[in-house]
């Protein structure tokens, strides 16, 4: 393998463990190290669980030499968004308000993770609350391709982690498109399951109707690795989906006959960078050489600010009642663009939030009309990664407008409203050399599918393979 260890895939990773080529507890040190030397520029890690990781390795390790192995995250370093409850280990979610929180147990997907044998290098930074702005007592984190290029939304610690080489694949969270953005931005794969099919229990809510917890990785096969750990009924998160579920099997084959791609080309190319559309019409291309047939589709052309309007209500009305022990009693404590939604939210009457939940229904009902006439749906990922200074990104909700409009929310939105599931993966370079992404979007339990057409493209495009200049 001509990769640098830190950049190798999981599952390339997995098999030198598996077969004791490489010491778990050695490759968690390295790991540890190159946080170290690097993270204090990138900013991608709020917490790192250094003594955990080594104390997880170790016996993972003795696990393996035993001859007890438990499949291909056993003994792989991995980090989690710090939306996720650790137990002993701060959880601060990028609230001032929750700085010194510390659970006395751990989220259903944390505690998955670690019966896969997985070693947890640490938790994630992200913006405040998992919405759209920082709070001014973190710190950004940094994009890998570019110090002056946006690193996504919610889960920007765990894009940039994942693609700088910080972790061999990551847990985020997405409620607008908060996997996808930074999975975008940086390079990597980013799946947002259906909702339900990932356990919220012991995840920090933002929107409790519309948060997915996913995987962001660097391959495709590696995402339905951690998918598999993580998905499955869980009694504790009454939104749980009550369905049997069934892994993603191997998706190393690149033949897609029978299946069925979705193209609307208004759709793709509207308001969309030039060469982020010349790189989809190359990948629809290539998915047609594996054998895939084109459907000629009509995607409902709402405008993204439109969409966002619809967003909005929704996830004011279920964050201010997700921080109601904290505001409004605590409310000078909130930044700018949290502490205006949760004000939104908080002026909401009942029959407010009945409102736009209908019409949240209309929009979810005409996006999965489409969606029902194909395997999957082809899109950019929320646009393309742009370049925003850092100040910027503290702002109010009026301040950060003019980024807002950036994000492409109609790529995005639809799957959180609908709950349907969305798959990200690299598809080109710009000229200067920053990620361009294209996204499959599936029917309600398609992540299989999915991942079987991400795959048979990385098969073939190996744009997942290029790595920031580092």
């Amino acid at each position: 393998m001509n990769e640098p260890l830190h950049y190798l895939t999981l599952h390339q990773v997995a098999q030198l463990v598996k077969t004791k080529q490489l010491s778990p507890v050695e490759l968690t040190r390295h790991m540890l190290e190159r946080i170290d030397s690097l993270d204090g520029k990138l900013h991608s890690y709020a917490t790192l669980t250094s003594d955990l990781a080594l104390q997880q390795a170790k016996a993972a390790e003795a696990d393996i030499m035993a001859g007890h192995y438990k499949g291909p995250l056993h003994g792989i370093p991995i980090a989690v968004k710090d939306l996720c409850y650790t137990r002993n280990i701060k959880t601060m979610g990028g609230l001032r308000v929750r700085r010194d929180f510390v659970p006395d147990f751990n989220a259903t997907v944390v505690d998955r993770l670690a019966e896969a044998g997985s070693v947890l290098l640490g938790k994630l930074a992200l913006t405040e609350g998992a919405l759209s702005g920082y709070h001014r007592d973190f710190e950004i984190p940094v994009n890998p391709w570019g110090d002056d290029l946006w690193a996504g939304v919610s889960s920007s610690g765990c894009g940039v982690a994942t693609a700088a080489g910080l972790c061999f694949g990551s847990l985020g969270t997405d409620t607008g498109g908060s996997i996808r953005y930074p999975s975008m931005a940086n390079g990597i794969v980013g799946l947002k399951p259906t909702y339900g099919r990932v356990s919220r229990h012991g995840v920090l809510e933002l929107a409790g109707s519309l948060d997915h917890v996913g995987p962001m990785t660097r391959s495709v096969a590696d995402a339905a690795t951690l998918f598999n750990a993580i998905a499955g009924r869980d009694a504790q998160d009454p939104t749980s989906l009550d369905e049997p579920f069934t892994a993603i099997a191997d998706q190393s084959g690149a033949d897609l006959s029978g299946i069925r791609i979705g193209v609307d080309e208004d759709y793709i190319a509207r308001g969309t960078d030039p060469g982020l559309v010349i790189a989809i019409q190359q990948v629809i291309q290539s998915l047609q050489s594996l054998g895939a047939e084109l459907v000629t589709l009509t995607m409902p052309q709402d405008d993204p600010m439109d969409l966002r309007n619809a967003w909005i209500p929704v996830t004011a009305y279920e964050a201010a009642r997700a921080h109601a022990a904290y505001y409004p009693a605590r409310a000078d404590e909130y930044g700018g663009y949290l502490g205006d939604v949760l004000q939104i939210g908080h002026g909401m009457s009942a029959k407010d939030y009945a409102e736009a939940t209908q019409r949240r229904q209309q929009i979810a009902a005409r996006f999965e009309s489409e969606l029902q006439k194909v395997d999957a749906v082809i899109c950019p990922s929320g646009g393309s990664v742009f370049a925003v200074e850092q100040a910027i990104q503290y702002g109010d909700m009026e301040t950060l407008k003019p980024v807002i409009r950036k994000f492409q929310g109609q790529f995005t939105l639809p799957a959180d409203l609908a709950g349907t599931p969305a798959l990200t993966v690299p598809c080109g370079l710009s000229a200067r050399r920053s990620p361009y992404a294209v996204q499959f979007l599936g029917r309600k339990m398609s992540e299989s599918t999915l991942c079987r057409i991400g795959s048979a493209y990385q098969s073939i495009s190996h744009w997942h393979e290029q790595h920031p200049p580092m």
